[in-house]
C-alpha cells in the first residue's frame, strides 16, 4: 500500500493536511474542523491513534497518547478554567494515576477511576487542609487522614467525605479522642485525653485496624469540582467517510494549527506520584514533641449520641489500659482457637477465603442460567450437589489462582437459587458483594463455637464455618425451612442463602454457610442483645463490654412501646419462627436484637454540626428514642 502526502477539503469544510493510505488519514497529519478545533499527530486508518496534540476553541488542549480516537494512555490536559490534568487515560476520561490541579488551587494526586478518585489519594485544598486516604467514587471512604489548617487531625475510617467508624481526634493543642463516628459526628463510646495525659500509641493504634474533614463541606467541594465537565467527545470523520473516532465541541472557535514536538515523551508516572503504604506516617508523627504524660491523670470516658454527649466518667490511663489489655486478650485468643482448630495458621485462612471467592463464583454463575422452576424432592437429595476441581493452575472449566489446589462441593444449588430470589438476591449482586475486588474480611468469633466468620466488603453477608453435624441439621431442615420461608415473607429466622464444602490437600474438610447480616444498615448499632428468654448466666462482666460486645438478657435496661397492631403482627411472626423451630426439634436458638439512639428534639442543639471539632463538650442528659432491628438467628 503506498502513502501519499496531500490536503483534501471536506464538503463540511473540515480540511486535513498530511498521509494518507488509501483515502483514509495514516501516519502523521493535521486536521481542522469548520470551527478552528485542530489536532496534530499520528493516524492509523482514519483514526487518532499514537501521540498528538489536540486544541480545541474554547482554550483547552490535550498533548499525549490517542488510541482509536480516543484520549488513551497517557498525557496532559489543560482545561480553559485554568485546570489542569497529568496522568492516565482511558477513553477520554481520567483513569488510573493522576495529578489534577483545579482552577480554585485545590490538588488531587492519586488513583483515579472513570473520572473520579477511587482508591489511594492526597488531596490538598487552597484553605490548608489536607487529606490522605482511600476515595471511593470522588468521595473520602475507608482508611484516611484529615489534617486541618488549624493544626487538627483526624486519623480513622471515612465514608462519603465524613468520619464513619473508629478513628482518632487530635486536637492542635495536644489532647486526643479515641472512639467512633457516625455520618461525621461522634456516636458510641470513646476516650478524651487531655493535654498532657498519657493516651495510647497511635503507632499501635494504627496496626490494630484490621484492614488497610471538613464534612459537608467537603463532600460539597470534590462533587463541584467532580461535575465540571470536559470537552464533549463526538466520532464523525466526514459526511462522505464514516469513520468514528475525531473529536469535535459545539463550542469551539477559531484556531491556528500548533506543531508537535516529534520527540515528546511523557515521564513515568510512578515516580511522579507520592507513596500511600506510609498512610499512617503523618498521624505517628504527630506524637512527638507533645509534652511528657502522667499515667495518672483524669481521663474521660464518654458516650455520645449523633454528636450529643450523653455520659461522662472520669478514670484514669492506667485502668482504662488495664481493661483495653483484658479486650485484647480475650479477642486475641478467640482468633487463635479458630484459625487453629482448622487449619493450624493464620495464613492457611486468607486461603480459604480465596477458595470461598472462586467456588461462590462458580456456582453461581453455573446455576443462575438454568431457566427458573418450582423445586422438587430431587433438589433436596444426596444427589443435588454441584461437585468442581480448582488447580491452582487452571483447568478448562476452572480459571488460574493464587490459592492451593482444592476441591468445591456446592449443595442443593437449585434450592438455595430459588430462595436467593425470594429474598429477593440478584445474583449479580451477590456475586460483587462476596466475590468482588474488594473481597472479605475476617472476624474473630463473637461465640462459644471456634467458627471463622467473614464478613463481605459491604456488611450485607456473613459467611460462618459449620461443624460437620451442623450442615447434617441444616441439610435435614431445608425441606421445611424453604417451604416456611415460601410461606412467611417476613420470617424473623435467619437467611440462608448457600451452603458449601472446601476440601483441602490432605483431606481436611472445611463447610460454611452464606447468611444475611440483620445489622447492614446506615443507622448506627448503638446497643446488641442477644436474648434467650432466660436469666440464668444471661448478664455480662461489666469490665468486658466495649463497643462491639452483644449483651445479654439481663442487660437490657429499656421497654419498648409499639403501636398495637405492629405488636401483635411481630409477637404473631415470633411465634409462628418459634413453632418452626420447635418442629425441628431445636431448642438453641435467641433473638437477636440492636438499638440505634436517636437524638431528643430538645438535645440536637447541644450536638455539634459534621465540620467542627471542640475540647469541651457540653454534657447533656435525657432518653431518646429507640429503633430496634429483630431477627431469630440459628446457632
Amino acid at each position: 500500500m503506498e502513502y501519499t502526502v496531500s490536503e483534501k477539503a471536506f464538503s463540511n469544510r473540515d480540511v486535513y493536511i498530511g498521509n494518507f493510505k488509501g483515502i483514509l488519514p495514516h501516519g502523521n497529519g493535521n486536521y481542522t474542523w469548520s470551527d478552528g478545533t485542530v489536532y496534530e499527530g499520528d493516524w492509523e486508518e482514519g483514526k487518532m491513534t499514537g501521540k498528538g496534540k489536540l486544541i480545541w476553541t474554547s482554550g483547552a488542549q490535550y498533548v499525549g497518547d490517542f488510541s482509536g480516537g480516543y484520549l488513551h494512555g497517557y498525557g496532559i490536559f489543560t482545561g480553559c478554567d485554568g485546570s489542569f490534568y497529568q496522568g492516565s487515560w482511558r477513553m477520554n476520561i481520567q483513569h488510573g494515576m493522576g495529578k489534577k490541579q483545579y482552577c480554585n488551587s485545590d490538588i488531587y494526586e492519586g488513583s483515579w477511576k472513570e473520572g473520579v478518585h477511587e482508591g489511594n489519594g492526597r488531596y490538598s485544598w487552597n484553605s490548608g487542609n489536607a487529606y490522605i486516604g482511600s476515595w471511593k467514587g470522588g468521595k473520602m471512604c475507608g482508611r484516611g487522614i484529615m489534617k486541618w489548617a488549624n493544626g487538627d487531625l483526624f486519623n480513622g475510617f471515612w465514608l462519603n467525605g465524613l468520619r464513619d467508624g473508629s478513628g482518632v481526634y487530635r486536637f492542635a493543642d495536644g489532647g486526643y479522642y479515641f472512639g467512633t463516628w457516625s455520618r461525621g459526628l461522634k456516636d458510641g463510646k470513646g476516650t478524651f485525653y487531655p493535654v498532657g495525659t498519657k493516651h495510647p500509641s497511635l503507632k499501635k493504634w494504627c496496626s490494630s485496624l484490621d484492614y488497610c474533614n471538613d464534612g459537608t463541606s467537603l463532600s460539597g467541594l470534590l462533587n463541584s469540582e467532580e461535575s465540571r465537565a470536559q470537552p464533549s467527545v463526538k466520532r464523525s470523520f466526514s459526511e462522505k467517510l464514516s469513520i468514528s473516532g475525531l473529536l469535535r465541541n459545539s463550542s469551539r472557535i477559531s484556531h491556528k494549527a500548533m506543531s508537535l514536538d516529534k520527540n515528546w515523551t511523557h515521564c513515568d508516572p510512578s515516580q511522579e506520584f507520592i507513596r500511600y503504604d506510609s498512610l499512617s506516617a503523618l498521624s505517628h508523627a504527630s506524637e512527638e514533641g507533645q509534652p511528657e504524660a502522667q499515667d495518672n491523670s483524669s481521663v474521660y470516658e464518654r458516650e455520645y449520641m449523633q454528636g450529643v454527649l450523653i455520659k461522662e466518667r472520669a478514670s484514669n490511663y492506667t485502668e482504662i489500659s488495664r481493661k483495653s489489655k483484658q479486650r485484647n486478650k480475650i479477642a486475641v485468643m478467640q482468633e487463635k482457637r479458630s484459625c487453629i482448630d482448622i487449619f493450624g495458621a493464620h495464613s492457611r485462612s486468607y486461603y480459604l477465603m480465596l477458595n470461598l471467592q472462586l467456588g461462590i463464583r462458580y456456582t453461581v454463575g453455573k446455576i443462575t442460567p438454568v431457566p427458573v422452576r418450582e423445586v422438587r424432592s430431587s433438589d433436596f437429595g444426596d444427589r443435588a450437589r454441584i461437585r468442581m476441581y480448582f488447580p491452582r493452575k487452571g483447568s478448562q472449566f476452572t480459571p488460574p489462582h493464587y490459592s492451593v489446589d482444592f476441591y468445591w462441593k456446592d449443595y442443593c444449588p437449585m434450592v438455595f437459587r430459588n430462595l436467593r430470589e425470594m429474598f429477593k438476591l440478584d445474583a449479580a449482586e451477590y456475586m460483587m458483594s462476596i466475590c468482588g475486588d474488594d473481597g472479605l474480611r475476617e472476624l474473630s468469633s463473637p461465640g462459644k463455637s471456634g467458627s471463622i466468620f467473614y464478613l463481605s466488603h459491604d456488611d450485607r453477608f456473613v459467611i460462618k464455618t459449620l461443624r460437620k453435624t451442623e450442615l447434617k441439621v441444616l441439610l435435614k431442615m431445608l425441606p421445611s425451612y424453604y417451604c416456611h420461608v415460601g410461606e412467611h415473607e417476613n420470617t424473623l429466622i435467619t437467611k440462608i442463602f448457600g451452603l458449601h464444602r472446601i476440601t483441602l490437600k490432605g483431606g481436611k474438610k472445611v463447610r460454611f454457610m452464606v447468611m444475611g447480616n440483620m445489622f447492614c444498615t446506615e443507622l448506627r448499632i448503638h446497643r446488641r442483645y442477644d436474648l434467650k428468654g432466660s436469666s440464668i448466666g444471661r448478664s455480662t462482666d461489666k469490665d468486658k463490654i466495649d463497643e462491639n460486645t452483644t449483651l445479654k438478657d439481663l442487660d437490657l435496661k429499656f421497654e419498648f412501646h409499639m403501636d398495637k397492631l405492629l405488636r401483635e403482627s411481630l409477637f404473631k411472626q415470633i411465634s409462628l419462627d418459634c413453632m418452626f423451630l420447635q418442629s425441628q426439634q431445636i431448642i438453641d436458638y435467641s433473638l437477636l436484637l440492636g438499638l440505634h439512639f436517636i437524638v431528643p428534639e430538645n438535645l440536637k442543639a447541644f450536638s455539634q454540626p459534621p465540620g467542627t471539632m471542640h475540647n469541651h463538650e457540653n454534657l447533656a442528659t435525657g432518653d431518646g428514642r429507640h429503633l430496634f432491628l429483630i431477627q431469630i438467628p440459628l446457632k
